[in-house]
């Protein structure tokens, strides 16, 4: 299973995800070294194209939080099963992303608990 990681790119918590989930493959945008939006919006669509699930991490410290929710809706559309993880609850707008995704969470730990599953049903079906 492919699991692109959608959100912010600077305080380094796709590493943090993808210690903790062994079995899935990754689709980290961080790996395209593109600084430009009108290069890497064609990029990041293309990995969510490719994925199956979207494990998107909207932190507190990420302003808008724009390119995430771009990317949400674009999976919703795809219907790729998406995993959200909140840390701005009730804060204006956000909960257009939660009831966009499949399941939503409030803290990463509980998100990545969550993604784990996944992982053990790759497992289970690899045998």
């Amino acid at each position: 299973m492919k699991v692109y990681l959608s959100g912010g790119m600077r305080s380094g918590w796709q590493d943090k995800v993808i210690a903790e989930c062994q079995g899935l493959e990754f689709i980290d945008p961080r790996d395209h070294g593109l600084h430009s939006s009108m290069e890497y919006t064609p990029w990041d669509l293309l990995a969510v194209r490719r994925c199956d699930i979207m494990f998107a991490y909207l932190e507190k410290d990420n302003p808008p939080g724009l390119g995430l929710a771009l990317e949400v809706g674009y999976a919703a559309g795809l219907k790729k099963t998406i995993i959200f993880v909140n840390e701005k609850i009730g804060q204006r707008y956000t909960e257009i992303i939660d009831w966009t995704a499949d399941l939503s969470y409030g803290t990463l730990e509980l998100g990545i608990e969550y993604l784990k599953s996944f992982a053990k049903m790759e497992s289970w079906l690899s045998r």
